[in-house]
């Protein structure tokens, strides 16, 4: 039996699953999305995701097809379809088709897809050994251009990270705000660890106010590990004693090179080893 996607307003076979050339998904990237994890068969951080779904609809005027509640049953029956225990779900929100100007309001009904599957972004390998990253030269979006806290469908300004990273043998490359202070990874927070305390940007500073970033934040305080936000600069990541990552995806990932440095002893560190386990320990339990 193949996969089984959500498409507006009931399940179809993968293969049925098509959104119309005129989506302005397609055209302008115009639309928001969640990236959820499922551990042991449960939706994580199912309220917090919507939460966030909303907020970024409301943001950018998007209208909903459906409500919340109607958009969490259409999220649990795509999961329970394909039968997931430990993997992915994509939810998406697009304006809808329209005509080919840029006027919104003229879309008549907006699109809903959800896609659940299983995904690896980094081998156990890498999670054992730690990766290398950059900085990116890519400056992260001016928040008065596009607030980083909508995690909308236009990634462009991400990819064009990511590509630095890739064609710098990299992983992930991180980003720097218009004023040269860390934003975040092309699709992780960023964090630090200097004499035992944890750093973190603040959202504020061009970051997706991140699901497993508050997790691992709370975890961290909750084990006697004192967290601050404040503004990082690259100086900051090339200095510290220990730099992870995290992310819907990546979960809790050490880095051990930056831009050519090692990072402290040049592999994942006690405390970011310790909150990993602290969070597999909760995704899981």
């Amino acid at each position: 039996m193949g996969r089984k996607i959500w498409l507006h307003d009931r399940l179809v076979d993968e293969s049925e699953a098509k959104i119309s050339i005129f989506d302005r998904a397609v055209l302008y990237g115009d639309g928001v999305f969640e990236g959820i994890r499922v551990y042991s068969g449960k939706i994580f951080e199912f309220d917090a995701h919507i939460d966030r779904l909303l907020a970024s609809a409301r943001a950018i005027r998007l209208a909903l097809p459906m409500d919340r509640q109607g958009i969490c049953r259409a999220t649990e029956q795509t999961v329970r379809a394909n039968n997931i225990v430990d993997g992915y779900i994509r939810l998406v929100v697009t304006r809808g088709a329209g005509d080919l100007g840029l006027n919104p309001f003229l879309c008549k009904q907006g699109g809903l897809f959800i896609i659940a599957a299983n995904i690896q972004l980094y081998s156990e390998e890498l999670y054992e050994k730690g990766l290398k990253v950059i900085s990116a030269t890519t400056v992260r979006n001016h928040p008065m251009a596009l607030p980083p806290q909508v995690k909308s469908l236009n990634y462009l300004n991400n990819i064009l990270a990511k590509i630095e990273a890739l064609d710098a043998g990299a992983s992930e490359a991180i980003m720097y705000n218009h004023m040269g202070y860390v934003a975040e990874a092309t699709g992780d927070n960023v964090f630090i660890v200097r004499k035992g305390v944890v750093y973190t940007p603040p959202v504020q500073s061009g970051s997706l106010d991140g699901i497993t970033r508050a997790v691992v934040i709370r975890l961290a305080r909750e084990d006697g590990i004192e967290v601050v936000e404040r503004e990082l600069v690259r100086f900051d990541l090339y200095a510290c004693d220990e730099l992870f990552l995290t992310g819907t995806a990546a979960e809790v990932i050490g880095v051990v090179e930056m831009d050519g440095r090692p990072v402290g002893a040049g592999v994942p560190g006690p405390v970011t080893k310790r909150l990993r386990e602290k969070f597999y320990a909760y995704a899981h339990a």
